[in-house]
C-alpha cells in the first residue's frame, strides 16, 4: 500500500468532512440572520456538533473548530437578544 493511496483516501475524507461542516454552519448563519431564532438554535446544535466531530477526527485544529463554535453562538445570541 504505497503512501500515496493513504494520502488520497485521507484527503478525500477530509474533503467530505469539511463540506459537511460548512454546509452545516452555512445553514445555520442563513437561519440566524433570517431571524428563525428556534430553527437556528437547533441548527447551531448541529453544526457545533459537526465541528467537534471534524476536530475529534483531526480535519480540523480543535482551536478553529472553538473559534467557529464560538462566533456562530455569538451571532445566536445577538440575533436572539434583537
Amino acid at each position: 500500500m504505497p503512501k500515496i493511496d493513504k494520502t488520497e483516501r485521507r484527503r478525500l475524507r477530509n474533503k467530505a468532512v469539511r463540506t459537511f461542516v460548512k454546509t452545516r454552519s452555512a445553514k445555520a448563519e442563513e437561519l440566524i440572520s433570517a431571524k428563525e431564532t428556534d430553527e437556528a438554535a437547533k441548527a447551531v446544535v448541529v453544526a457545533v456538533s459537526a465541528l467537534d466531530k471534524a476536530a475529534k477526527k483531526g480535519v480540523i485544529h480543535p482551536n478553529t473548530a472553538a473559534r467557529r463554535k464560538s462566533r456562530l453562538m455569538k451571532k445566536l445570541g445577538q440575533a436572539s437578544k434583537s
